[in-house]
């Protein structure tokens, strides 16, 4: 009998791992926020347009991010809260797997623009289904702004399996 087991390609896997992560907009609103409060925000605004289906945008007056960072924080399991497994006992964050924005980015249309306030100039992210798209500098006031479109637009059954608009509100 031949083997039958088999890796299954990354973009496949990030798909599979952001249903665990994200399973209807309010998951997205959801992580979202806790990474602004992580992030020391005191002025968070929340965007949604279709109940999320069509938008769901964060916007915090938080830390912001570095170039590096920005880039890195889509990545599977990159975090800046724990560093070894001692850690995991003196968490005081909301999120710490570094799992929401890498499962956000699989399965929808993402914005970024972060600068930390001791810098000039911010980044820019475009990432659609895990490739990044865009990378550049750009103007924007210190802290992050995440904007999240077409959520599982490369997934037809779980965006067929979300309720209607009011529900979903």
């Amino acid at each position: 009998m031949a083997d039958i087991i088999q890796l299954l390609p990354d973009s496949i896997a990030n798909q599979i791992a952001a249903g665990e992560v994200v399973q209807r907009p309010a998951s997205v609103v959801k992580e979202l926020m806790e990474n602004a409060i992580d992030a020391a925000a005191d002025d968070i605004k929340v965007i949604v347009k279709e109940a999320g289906k069509i938008l769901i945008q964060v916007i915090d007056n938080g830390t912001g991010m570095s170039e590096t960072d920005a880039r890195l924080s889509f990545e599977r399991h990159a975090t800046s809260k724990i560093k070894k497994a001692e850690d995991l006992f003196q968490l005081r964050t909301m999120g710490f797997r570094g799992e929401a924005l890498a499962s956000i980015a699989a399965i929808a249309h993402v914005e970024m623009k972060t600068r930390m306030p001791v810098k000039e100039l911010g980044t820019l992210l475009l990432i659609e289904g895990s490739e990044v798209k865009k990378q550049e500098q750009t103007a924007f006031e210190a802290g992050t702004s995440i904007s999240v479109k077409n959520l599982f637009y490369n997934i037809p059954a779980r965006r067929n399996f979300l309720k209607s608009t009011p529900v979903e509100m």
